[in-house]
């Protein structure tokens, strides 16, 4: 079985319907991540294999959580969960947001040479950030402890915004301290193929009717 057949098998066990075409790209972003890896160290995982399941099918599996077509990636890194979820969601729009500048890079680059006409790439903290509408998901990967997180994703959230907080192990004590408006939609953890690794994804949104800040005119 080529690597292609496998990441789109893969991706079916998550409840991702990917095409060869849609294969093919996703392999093609990590070859592209590697090579430039051994230059700015984008990442920690280092070679194309476990690429694809630390990022392309640990991203692919909170899919089936987004809502809306504005979608945020807070943290993105090298452009993770946001790029691989760009390929399969063409539909909606997706906005990646690093402080580090070599990494937005990285996502721009990737964005322009997979042909994703449906990504933009913007270098700054996301607490200092100001956007003129909300956004309907918030992706977050390991970006912080979810009470810390929730305070700085508030410029990007509105009272219908859903945060999909991804985590490794059971954050228990990180709920615990979740504290109003905030509330759990939902929670689950998730079998990430070829992954020997503890993965969960907590969704959150405001209590009806309330609202986590005011997002000002800005991006």
């Amino acid at each position: 079985m080529s690597a292609s057949e496998r990441l789109v098998q893969d991706a079916t066990t998550l409840g991702v319907t990917l095409t060869s075409a849609d294969a093919t790209r996703l392999l093609t972003l990590t070859g592209e991540l590697s090579r430039w890896n051994r230059s700015y160290n984008l990442t920690a995982i280092s070679s194309p294999a476990a690429m694809v399941t630390h990022h392309l099918l640990d991203s692919l599996a909170v899919n089936a959580d987004l809502v809306g077509t504005r979608i945020a990636d807070a943290g993105t890194g090298a452009g993770f969960p946001g790029l691989p979820l760009a390929v399969c969601n063409p539909q909606r729009h997706f906005t990646l947001i690093d402080s580090t500048a070599k990494k937005v890079r990285f996502v721009a680059h990737a964005a322009s040479l997979l042909g994703l006409t449906n990504v933009s790439a913007v270098h700054g903290r996301v607490e200092s950030l100001q956007f003129s509408v909300p956004f309907d998901t918030v992706l977050a990967r390991a970006f912080a402890p979810i009470p810390e997180l929730l305070e700085k994703l508030t410029p990007l959230c509105g009272p219908q915004t859903r945060v999909l907080a991804m985590k490794g192990k059971w954050p228990e004590k990180e709920l615990a301290a979740l504290a109003a408006p905030w509330r759990i939609v939902s929670a689950r953890e998730l079998t990430v193929p070829g992954l020997d690794a503890a993965r969960c994804v907590i969704v959150l949104a405001c209590s009806d009717g309330a609202a986590p800040g005011v997002p000002a005119s800005g991006v």
